[in-house]
């Protein structure tokens, strides 16, 4: 088979920027664990989609799809491509959320498909791998479009990617909240963010809210408003106590306080993040006794779990266990009590934190874990 092109196989971001530069074809692999981007790059891909068909004319936006990869057998999915609505648009674009599974199980028929795909249809397959060596990749980075969702550990790979999202960034600025965003602001912001493209968002946007519409978000806004350090340290912190890593967290809490942070600001920040696992727990409980039992993932997104954290939150879920996230509702009140109580001293309620800390490590084993 001959070499695909290039410019098929694209980085997340570059896609994001240009998704008119892209080449378009009816199959495209959205490849990688990063949640947020693959959101992204599904909404773009629906509006490129409708660009794409409308030949200049007035084009309903298409009909967006959506196939659980787990679950879904591939004539439903092939169905969904083919039918047509009545009074929506004629282009659909369907999507198969977690499609390592469905890939696995057809993936000479999707061969097949990508070699005689239906017109004014895309077919999107996220995946978290995507070997570039089988007939099935190399079948769709030549004829459509392979999209890697996924944030590099380093290298060149990173500073590419550093590069990219400062670009991206800019530009979401201004076209999503009207503002512009200053290079140097992006420099600051990623040196005190980690570099996880949701929460660099979330942040603009609320940056965003700061400024007049004839201003602009500087480097001076973002050191005034952006937490640095402390910031990345209590989510660190947080993710710490939630994988059972006790002795990382309770490291963690020393450096804080020795910074100056009080123990009756962090315990806000954790609850806010541990509630959502109590409620979690409760929701997949909930449907296991009435028979409509759902998936993990689908409890932590109705608890409030953000698209970007889901994949850290279900093992961190599964460590807490069905016991001791029943009791976290119960251990946080107590915790709060405390803190407004007898132990309202600095030194006390340091011990209810390391206390609530303990209580959810790998060494304090859950008899029951969620979700099994």
């Amino acid at each position: 088979m001959a070499k695909a092109p290039s410019t098929s196989i694209v980085q997340a971001l570059k896609f994001l920027a240009s998704p008119d530069q892209c080449r378009r074809g009816a199959v495209c692999a959205v490849v990688g664990n990063d949640s947020f981007l693959r959101r992204e790059v599904r909404a773009s891909l629906q509006c490129t989609s409708s660009d794409a068909n409308s030949e200049g004319t007035d084009s309903d936006e298409p009909t967006l799809l959506l196939c659980d990869g787990k679950t879904a057998e591939l004539r439903d999915v092939l169905d969904r491509i083919r039918e047509r609505s009545l009074f929506g648009s004629d282009q659909r674009v369907v999507v198969v959320e977690e499609a390592d599974p469905f890939v696995k199980l057809y993936r000479a028929q999707l061969e097949d498909y990508v070699a005689k795909p239906v017109r004014d249809a895309l077919l999107v397959l996220e995946v978290k791998t995507w070997p570039g060596n089988t007939r099935l990749a190399k079948a769709v980075a030549q004829s459509g479009t392979t999209i890697r969702c996924q944030v590099p550990t380093g290298g060149r790979e990173l500073t590419e990617f550093t590069k990219q999202l400062k670009d991206w960034l800019i530009q979401l600025a201004k076209l999503r909240h009207g503002v512009k965003l200053e290079r140097a602001a992006v420099d600051v912001l990623l040196d005190l963010m980690p570099t996880e493209v949701g929460i660099l968002c979330q942040e603009i946007a609320r940056l965003a809210l700061l400024v007049e519409h004839d201003q602009s978000i500087d480097a001076n806004l973002v050191r005034n408003n952006v937490g640095g350090w402390r910031t990345r340290t209590t989510w660190d912190m947080i993710d710490a106590v939630a994988d059972g890593r006790a002795a990382d967290a309770l490291e963690q809490l020393d450096r804080l306080l020795i910074a100056g942070e009080h123990p009756h600001a962090l315990l806000p920040q954790m609850a806010s993040a541990l509630r959502r696992f109590a409620a979690a727990a409760r929701i997949y409980g909930q449907s296991e006794r009435t028979g409509t039992k759902i998936s993990l993932r689908t409890a932590l997104q109705q608890s409030g779990v953000k698209p970007f954290k889901l994949k850290d939150a279900e093992p961190q879920l599964r460590q807490i266990g069905r016991q001791r996230a029943a009791q976290l509702y119960g251990w946080l009140l107590a915790a709060d009590l405390d803190l407004k109580g007898h132990n309202s001293t600095d030194e006390r309620a340091r011990r209810v934190l390391e206390t609530l800390i303990v209580r959810l490590s790998k060494t304090m084993s859950a008899p029951a874990a969620v979700g099994r």
